[in-house]
């Protein structure tokens, strides 16, 4: 799939680039991954690897913001996915995105379905991968302000 299909279908679409939003968009997942850490410190497992995703989410679109994309109304979750492994390079797209789609997978579970289905080791493992993840996204949009590196 390309760019171009994911517009075409209506799952993406353009808009503005807009770096501060972007910039915002990458605080919030590290502030995600701080709060994904002191509920693992707090035995909440679950919720903190749904945590943990919403910080690769929120990196995603951060991606897509500075590229002048958003996802539609109907492309929500699976919309930031399907434009990262169209944008990011293969060997990371191939990976991360793999990482990313199947913590969004068992984040639905957590949600709306089953309670207790993560261990320690798993929460701890997604925010390892959220902050390869974040740093990754962080790099590409190449951010001009040291502080936000």
């Amino acid at each position: 799939m390309s760019l171009e299909e994911l517009l075409r279908s209506k799952i993406i679409r353009r808009t503005k680039p807009d770096r501060s939003l972007a910039l915002d968009s990458i605080k919030r997942a590290r502030r995600d991954i701080e709060t994904a850490k002191t509920l693992i410190a707090n035995e909440k497992f679950d919720w903190s690897l749904a945590v943990s995703y919403n910080a690769m989410l929120a990196a995603g679109r951060a991606l897509m913001f500075d590229k002048g994309y958003r996802p539609s109304s109907t492309g929500g979750h699976l919309a930031v996915v399907k434009f990262l492994s169209i944008v990011l390079g293969a060997e990371v797209s191939e990976r991360m995105v793999m990482v990313m789609n199947g913590m969004r997978k068992k984040r639905h579970r957590i949600v709306y379905e089953e309670m207790d289905i993560v261990t320690k080791k798993e929460a701890e493992q997604a925010i390892s991968w959220t902050e390869e993840f974040v740093s990754i996204i962080a790099s590409t949009i190449r951010q001009t302000n040291p502080a936000d590196r």
